[in-house]
């Protein structure tokens, strides 16, 4: 049986989205591009080898629009005969790139391909593909009018903390030991493997600075100075409308808008071997699933579940997990349902601390992934993601050498 097996794992450093953030001025295109050619220079690879470029990329718009993974594979100086796709799987659409590129490799599709993302939300804000206009239609509509209709996911998210109990102390605290985790991990070195170096442009032109570490991160957030903060979604009219909800999740609880762009060399083994390129890990099992659009957030519990069951292992097999903090309450209840043991999951904090940038997210997390596995000589590792609609990916990776 043909086997994926990963060859490298490539991250920008990622950068706050809004004006001014050390990324801000970068082009997505440019910046997907300086990954892309990254990943040549480090592993060395003839990039006309390449079958498939596949970019995770949400809101297709603007400057993010016609294909912007075609865009960027020009841009980095790719040969012109190596074809890419741009997919929208939501905050999941580069691990979804992941997989899409393994299961080409796995049937013969591929021999060598890069999954990739990119997200510049200062240039493209998020929602800005709606053009302002209604995304769902009316049979949508019609099918959840009677639970109040479709909600933001700062409703779904406070939805799961009232269902799961989770007060404001508990989402307080996650989030502190998110920014602690992500602290200490930049302080010991632990992101440089994985961190492509790039000069930071806050929207002036390219500084000569470079920049290497995530720019979010709050290495003294405290859980007393969380107290002062406001719920994010709370409104009179919301809060009439949704009795049951306590309105605990604030901004300091929810994922960073953030720029950034990353990517995954995926190459059939035998390929591999044949190319001389090192073998870091093997995407053993994949897993997506469809879950309720209106608590939305919940889908990582049934896909590591779907996940774990094709593997046939059990929560307890997993030596490391990534589960994408799109808002404090998600993880807390992924591990309420799971009973996955928190200090193997973030180890080096998420997305509270060092950002979300939507497209690139899951290569995002795929690079960490495999470098804690490298670092704690973990075997085992699963990564999942909560997405817009109700969705969710796993992936299950295992360590190699």
């Amino acid at each position: 049986m043909r086997e994926a097996v990963i060859v490298d794992v490539l991250r920008t450093p990622i950068g706050k989205g809004k004006p001014g953030g050390a990324l801000s001025g970068w082009h997505p295109v440019d910046l997907l591009a300086e990954v892309l050619s990254g990943m040549v220079d480090r592993t060395g690879i003839d990039p006309g080898v390449v079958d498939d470029v596949i970019a995770g990329c949400v809101s297709q718009s603007g400057q993010q629009s016609f294909n912007v993974a075609r865009n960027a594979v020009l841009g980095a100086g790719f040969p012109e005969h190596v074809p890419a796709t741009s997919i929208d799987r939501q905050c999941g659409s580069s691990q979804q790139a992941v997989h899409f590129a393994a299961q080409g490799v796995q049937s013969g599709a591929y021999d060598v391909a890069i999954a990739c993302g990119v997200e510049v939300m200062s240039r493209v804000p998020m929602f800005s593909s709606a053009q302002g206009e209604d995304s769902f239609g009316t049979k949508v509509a019609a099918r959840y009018a009677d639970r109040g209709g479709l909600v933001n996911q700062g409703i779904s998210a406070e939805m799961i903390a009232a269902r799961w109990g989770f007060s404001r102390e508990d989402l307080d605290a996650f989030a502190v030991e998110s920014h602690q985790r992500a602290a200490r991990a930049t302080e010991d070195g632990l992101f440089e493997a994985e961190v492509l170096g790039v000069e930071v442009d806050r929207g002036e032109g390219r500084t000569g600075e470079v920049m290497t570490a995530d720019e979010g991160i709050r290495a003294g957030s405290r859980v007393e100075a969380l107290a002062g903060l406001k719920p994010a979604f709370h409104s009179d009219e919301l809060a009439a409308r949704y009795p049951d909800i306590n309105w605990v999740v604030t901004a300091a609880g929810a994922s960073q808008i953030s720029d950034g762009a990353s990517a995954v060399l995926v190459v059939e083994r035998e390929r591999a071997e044949a190319l001389g390129l090192t073998q870091r890990a093997a995407i053993r099992h994949v897993a997506v699933v469809g879950d309720d659009p209106i608590m939305m957030l919940t889908g990582v519990i049934p896909a590591t579940q779907k996940v774990l069951d094709r593997a046939g292992m059990s929560i307890d097999d997993i030596d490391a997990f990534e589960v994408n903090e799109a808002f404090a309450p998600v993880v807390l209840a992924w591990q309420a349902e799971t009973g996955a043991d928190l200090d193997r999951v973030n180890v080096n904090g998420g997305a509270i601390a060092n950002g979300h940038p939507l497209g690139a997210s899951g290569g995002k997390l795929m690079a960490t992934l495999v470098n804690v596995l490298e670092q704690t000589g973990g075997r085992y590792g699963l990564q999942t993601m909560c997405e817009g609609g109700g969705m969710a990916n796993a992936t299950i990776i295992e360590r190699l050498g």
